[in-house]
C-alpha cells in the first residue's frame, strides 16, 4: 500500500504512541522506544547543508529523526519520510505539517519516488529494524534503496547494540556489495538503546552490486576478516558488541 498521508487530530504523546505499536506489532519495530536526541544529532551532521538535496527517511515512526532532519536540511531541500504503519504515519503527519509523509513499503521505494515526482535522492535515511528482516526481505529493501539513490548518495542504518552480533554482520555485508564505502559511526551511549549509525555512500550499479556480493561471499569464506577490507568494511573494534 502506498498512499500520501494528510495531517489529523492525533492526541497520543509521540513516545507512547511509539511504544504502544511497538508491543502489538513486534516484528516491524527493532527497539521499544524512538532513537534519542543525541543519536538524531549525528544523524543529521552526516546530511548535506548546502544544495537542495532530496532527502527519504524510511521508517520514520513518530519522527523522533524526522524533526532533526528537517530542521538541518537547508532552504529548498525536500523530505520524504516513509511509515508503513498507518497509525504511526497519521501522528508523524499530525505534528510535522511541513513534511512530506508517505505511507508504504520501503522495499517500493522507487514508486514511492515516482509517486512523490521524485526521480533520484541524494540521501536515504533508515530506522528499519534491520537485524530482525528476512534475508530476502532485507537485500530487496537494499536494492530498492540503492536503485533509488543518485551516483553519489548516500544510505544509512541504526543499528542497536542489543542486536546479535552475527546478524549485525550480515547486514554490513549486505550494505557493502551495494555500496562502494561503508563505515560505522561512532556508538551512541546515550541512546536508548545504545545505537550505532551504519554509512554507506556511492551505490553500485545493479549489474556490478551482483558480482560483487557474489565475489565478497567467496573471499569471506575463504579468507576471514581479511574479506572486511577489501569490502570496504572496517574491522569491529575488540571489546564492542555488535549492533
Amino acid at each position: 500500500m502506498t498512499s500520501r498521508i494528510s495531517s489529523g487530530r492525533v492526541h497520543d504523546r509521540a513516545g507512547w504512541a511509539f511504544l504502544c505499536r511497538a508491543v502489538r506489532r513486534p516484528h516491524l519495530f527493532g527497539s521499544p522506544a524512538p532513537s534519542g536526541r543525541a543519536l538524531a544529532a549525528q544523524l543529521a551532521r552526516l546530511l548535506p547543508d548546502s544544495g537542495t538535496p532530496t532527502v527519504v527517511e524510511l521508517g520514520a515512526g513518530t519522527g523522533a529523526l524526522t524533526r532533526q532532519i528537517h530542521e538541518r536540511l537547508p532552504a529548498g531541500s525536500r523530505l520524504l519520510a516513509v511509515e508503513l504503519d498507518e497509525v504511526l504515519a497519521r501522528h508523524l503527519a499530525a505534528h510535522l505539517p511541513g513534511v512530506d509523509v508517505r505511507q508504504g513499503d520501503a522495499e517500493r521505494l522507487p514508486g514511492l519516488l515516482a509517486d512523490a515526482g521524485i526521480a533520484r535522492a541524494e540521501v536515504v535515511v533508515t530506522s528499519l529494524p534491520w537485524t530482525l528482516l528476512p534475508g530476502h526481505r532485507r537485500d530487496a529493501v537494499l536494492d530498492a534503496i540503492a536503485a533509488a539513490l543518485t551516483p553519489d548518495g548516500m544510505a544509512t542504518a541504526v543499528l542497536t547494540r542489543t542486536a546479535l552480533p552475527s546478524r549485525a554482520r550480515e547486514l554490513r555485508r549486505a550494505f557493502a556489495a551495494r555500496f562502494a564505502e561503508v563505515e560505522a559511526m561512532p556508538v551512541v551511549w546515550r541512546n536508548l538503546p545504545p545505537a550505532t549509525i551504519l554509512v554507506a555512500r556511492r551505490p553500485h550499479p545493479a549489474g556490478r552490486r551482483t558480482e560483487h556480493r557474489t565475489e565478497h561471499r567467496a573471499d569471506h569464506r575463504t579468507e576471514g576478516p581479511r574479506s572486511d577490507r577489501l569490502a570496504g568494511h572496517r574491522p569491529p573494534e575488540p571489546d564492542a558488541r555488535a549492533s
